[in-house]
């Protein structure tokens, strides 16, 4: 196809969608569109969806009124998680010209010839039959990818819309996968991040095939092995999935970074089990002292839902003291809102708004102390640092090994890459700084240099 025509997209959400974004933005480029940036104006915008919160929806309203201010005459489509979901609803927002869900939405490009601009068009399967594996990978920044390695989540979590959005768990191939980072690789990235809805999950087939042809540990070791990529890093995995030998492995791994990202979701037995969480807290509480006995200087963030109905204030107080004295590094706080066709919307003892905002209010301000305590017990240590690529208000920023953020004045010489050096301070604003004068960093740049592998 020979077009002159732009495109520009917009994500919201996860890694997982930043991952499909670029996949699809490459299925347009090689039809002979041109990508624009969503600011701009484009003869389509595509905006994939979030649904997990319902800011995530209005998020979305908002990001097409600014495509329809930016170009009134533009076709606007929607796909991701909320199209799914609600496609009927959103075709009838208007200014949305086509809505796809989630197996037709790899395959944009082939609908376009069929855009009306006084028809609204739905193309959703029912998510019964979404059970497909489409490999992804993002390419959009030098510094680092999102590499989608599953899809889908067999679990039936309470207050979660996932599985009615993505459907059933299932995995790509390692061979596969294998190919996606050697096109990775070849795009001068330093950094991988595996992405997935269950990525502890991996393994499982397509089409409902259950059994695990690999399992988690096996993609890691595979990886692990990797030729011309500098740092491997694991976006999410549920703490019963992360066993002994996952983290035994990492604590000896050559590419996989000291940092986990674990869900908590609540330090409450009691909510956990409302939750239809598959653990409780002791076994959370022993995952994260077995990674602290086996990896120095790790990175634990944890994610946690307040205001989940039934929550009293002695089971937030629960929650808010076992994450005082857990040994971690960062918080990921939700404020719980209802969703559509799950469980957790239908039950009673709904916690009140300004309630659920003051627990995610002091659950934000412990996140803030066990970052810093964090980034203080890093202090004085020579850290490997990945700096990126953007300007932001006059500094570089860049993140250690162990995901401690480090900003240093803007310089493009040390854009997308790697230098060891010694944190030193905490700013103001709460980035570690370091500094070295002109000549060391001219001799680290050139140790430190693209060819450094």
């Amino acid at each position: 196809m020979t077009t002159n025509k732009k495109v520009a997209f917009h994500t919201l959400g996860c890694k997982l969608n930043f991952s499909e974004t670029s996949t699809i933005a490459r299925t347009f480029t090689g039809n002979g569109f041109e990508l624009t940036d969503f600011s701009s104006k484009a003869d389509f915008y595509v905006i994939n969806t979030c649904s997990v919160t319902e800011n995530a929806d209005k998020k979305f309203k908002n990001i097409l009124n600014r495509a329809k201010k930016l170009n009134p005459n533009a076709f606007n489509i929607v796909i991701g998680c909320y199209a799914q979901l609600m496609p009927n609803s959103i075709s009838n927002i208007p200014g949305v010209d086509l809505v796809l869900g989630a197996n037709e939405k790899f395959k944009v490009v082939e609908y376009l010839q069929l855009l009306d601009k006084d028809n609204s068009l739905v193309y959703s399967c029912d998510i019964n039959n979404v059970n497909k594996y489409e490999s992804s990978y993002s390419v959009d920044e030098r510094t680092r990818s999102f590499l989608k390695v599953q899809d889908g989540c067999d679990y039936k979590c309470s207050y979660c819309t996932i599985p009615l959005a993505r459907g059933i768990s299932r995995s790509d191939s390692l061979k596969n996968i294998k190919i996606s980072v050697s096109k990775i690789s070849s795009k001068n990235v330093k950094e991988i991040i595996l992405t997935g809805v269950n990525i502890g999950d991996y393994g499982k087939g397509e089409f409902g095939n259950k059994k695990h042809e690999s399992t988690f540990l096996d993609l890691i070791q595979e990886l692990d092995l990797t030729k011309n990529i500098n740092r491997f890093r694991i976006s999410s995995i549920e703490p019963n999935l992360l066993n002994d030998k996952i983290i035994d492995f990492i604590s000896q791994s050559n590419l996989f970074v000291p940092h986990f990202h674990i869900p908590l979701q609540s330090g409450s037995n009691k909510i956990l089990g409302l939750m239809r969480r598959r653990y409780q807290k002791e076994l959370y509480a022993d995952r994260i002292k077995y990674i602290h006995s086996k990896i120095n200087d790790v990175c634990v963030g944890v994610d946690v839902i307040v205001g989940f109905p039934g929550e009293t204030d002695d089971d937030f107080k629960e929650t808010y003291n076992f994450l005082l004295n857990l040994n971690i590094s960062y918080l990921h706080v939700f404020t719980y809102s209802e969703r559509n066709n799950t469980e957790a919307s239908m039950m009673g003892n709904m916690v009140p708004v300004n309630v659920r905002n003051q627990r995610s209010k002091m659950l934000r301000s412990l996140s803030e102390k066990k970052k810093r305590d964090f980034y203080n017990s890093q202090l004085t240590k020579n850290k490997s640092i990945l700096f990126e690529s953007e300007n932001k208000y006059g500094y570089i920023h860049g993140y250690t090994d162990n995901y401690v953020k480090v900003r240093v004045p803007w310089d493009p010489k040390l854009s997308n890459k790697l230098i060891n050096a010694k944190l030193e301070n905490i700013d103001d604003e709460g980035f570690v700084r370091i500094n070295f004068d002109n000549e060391q960093k001219t001799k680290k740049l050139l140790s430190y240099s693209d060819s450094y592998r």
